[in-house]
C-alpha cells in the first residue's frame, strides 16, 4: 500500500472508535439513571484528558517516543477502558473506566495527524482526502446499530456502543505497529526539552491567539451538537432510536466530499474565507433545527451540512497549525488545539446545554393526571446560532495570518513568526 492509503486506514480506524459511541453516550447515561451533573462531569472527561495530554502524552510524542508505538499503546490499553464501560452500571466504576478511556483516547486524536503530517508529501493538499478516512470510519461504524439496536433501544442493546468500539480499538492498536516510523525529535540545537511549553509562548502571537480564542466558541458549538442532536432528532422530530445514528452519519457522508476538496477550497479562498465558511455552516444548521423542525425531510437534509461545519474550520486549523508552527512541537502544538476542540469546549458544552435544555423544559399535566415534559428546541438552538455568528465577526475582523493560504505557507519558519515567540529557549 502507498503511504497516502496507510494513512487513511489509520484514519479509518482512529475515528470509527470514536463514532461508535459518540452519538448515544448522553442518552445511554440518562438510560442507566445518571442526574444532569452526573452526566457532564463524564463529558468533561475529554477536557482532563486534553489538558493531560499537552504536558505528558504529546510531548512523549514530540520528544521522547514514536509515535506509531505510542497510537499501539493507548489503543491497546483504551480499548480494554472501553469494555470496562460497557458493563458498568453505576456511575462511578463507569466514570473510572471513561476517563481512562479519555486519557488514552483523547491524545491519540492530535498524535494521529502528526503521523499524517509527517509523512505526506504535501500536507495542504494530500491532509483532506487523508482526514477523509476518519469519515469513512465514523459512517461505516454507525450502520452496524441498525441491526444492534431496536426502534427503542434498551440499556443492554445500547451498551454495544463501547464493545463496538473496544473491538475497533484492538485492531487499530494491532495496525498501528505497521505504520510508518515517526521518530521524536530527542535531541536538536535550542530545542526546548519541554515542546509543550514552546507550543504554548505562540500563544503570545495575535493570530494565533485570534484564532484561539474562535476555536474555543466554535469547540462549544460543535460539541453541544452531539449533546443535544440524538434526543431532538429522536424527541422533537420523531426519528426512530435505531435510526438516528445513521441519519446523523449522513453528516459524515458530506464530509467525505468536502474533505476530498479541502484543499482546492483552501488554495483558492485562503485560511480565513474556508474558516468563515465552516463556522456559518454551523450558523445554518442550528438555525434550520430551530424552525424546521417538524420538517423530517429538512432536518435530514441539513445534517448534509456537518461536512462543511468541520472540514472547513477544524481540519483547516489542523492544516493551519501545521503550516505555521514550528516542526520540533506540531504534535503539542495539535494537542493545544486539541484542548479546546476536544476538552475544554467539550467540557464546556457538555455543562452548558445540559443546563439549557434544563432551563428550558416545560412540563404539562393533561385531563388525566398524566404529565408530559418538552425542551424549547428554538429557543435552546438560537444560543449556538449567536455564538457561531460572534465566532464570523471575530474571525473576520482580528485574524490576520502570516500568508494567505496553504501555498504560501509552504514557506513560513520559526523565523516569520514574532521573533521573540518563535525563537527556540
Amino acid at each position: 500500500m502507498t503511504t497516502n492509503v496507510r494513512l487513511f486506514l489509520m484514519m479509518v480506524l482512529q475515528l470509527a472508535i470514536w463514532g461508535a459511541w459518540a452519538p448515544k453516550l448522553f442518552p445511554y447515561m440518562t438510560m442507566l439513571g445518571f442526574e444532569p451533573w452526573q452526566q457532564s462531569l463524564v463529558g468533561s472527561s475529554w477536557g482532563v484528558a486534553a489538558l493531560v495530554g499537552i504536558f505528558f502524552s504529546n510531548q512523549f510524542a514530540d520528544r521522547n517516543f514514536s509515535a506509531e508505538r505510542f497510537l499501539a499503546v493507548s489503543h491497546l490499553i483504551g480499548g480494554l477502558a472501553l469494555v470496562g464501560v460497557a458493563f458498568s452500571t453505576s456511575f462511578w466504576p463507569f466514570f473510572a473506566c471513561y476517563l481512562l478511556y479519555s486519557l488514552l483516547y483523547v491524545p491519540t486524536l492530535s498524535v494521529s495527524n502528526s503521523i499524517a503530517f509527517a509523512n505526506l508529501r504535501d500536507p495542504a493538499a494530500d491532509f483532506g482526502t487523508v482526514r477523509m478516512g476518519g469519515t469513512v470510519g465514523w459512517v461505516m461504524v454507525s450502520w452496524p446499530f441498525v441491526f444492534l439496536l431496536g426502534a427503542h433501544a434498551t440499556a443492554d442493546q445500547v451498551r454495544w456502543i463501547f464493545l463496538v468500539a473496544a473491538l475497533i480499538s484492538f485492531a487499530a492498536a494491532g495496525y498501528s505497529l505497521t505504520l510508518p516510523h515517526t521518530p521524536p525529535r530527542k535531541e536538536a540545537a535550542g530545542i526546548d526539552k519541554l515542546a509543550w511549553r514552546r507550543a504554548l509562548t505562540l500563544l503570545g502571537t495575535p493570530f494565533v491567539l485570534v484564532l484561539f480564542v474562535v476555536t474555543f466558541i466554535d469547540s462549544v458549538i460543535h460539541n453541544g451538537y452531539f449533546v443535544v442532536s440524538d434526543a431532538f432528532l429522536t424527541d422533537r422530530v420523531g426519528i426512530a432510536g435505531n435510526l438516528s445514528m445513521v441519519v446523523l452519519s449522513l453528516g459524515q457522508v458530506a464530509e467525505i466530499l468536502t474533505m476530498f476538496l479541502l484543499g482546492r477550497v483552501l488554495i483558492r479562498l485562503g485560511w480565513k474565507a474556508t474558516m468563515i465558511v465552516g463556522i456559518l455552516g454551523h450558523a445554518a444548521r442550528f438555525a434550520v433545527f430551530a424552525f424546521f423542525a417538524d420538517s423530517i425531510p429538512v432536518i435530514v437534509a441539513v445534517q448534509l451540512l456537518h461536512g462543511i461545519c468541520y472540514a472547513f474550520f477544524f481540519a483547516t486549523v489542523y492544516i493551519f497549525v501545521d503550516a505555521v508552527f514550528p516542526k520540533d512541537v506540531r504534535s503539542s502544538a495539535q494537542g493545544l488545539f486539541n484542548l479546546l476542540i476536544l476538552g475544554v469546549g467539550n467540557v464546556v458544552a457538555s455543562f452548558l446545554f445540559p443546563a439549557l435544555m434544563g432551563r428550558l423544559t416545560t412540563t404539562v399535566t393533561a385531563a388525566d393526571g398524566t404529565t408530559s415534559s418538552a425542551v424549547d428546541y428554538p429557543a435552546l438552538f438560537m444560543v449556538p446560532t449567536g455564538m457561531a455568528l460572534a465566532a464570523v465577526v471575530l474571525l473576520a475582523l482580528f485574524f490576520r495570518p502570516p500568508t494567505r493560504g496553504p501555498v504560501a505557507a509552504d514557506a513560513v519558519s520559526d523565523d516569520t513568526l514574532t521573533p521573540s515567540v518563535a525563537a527556540p529557549h
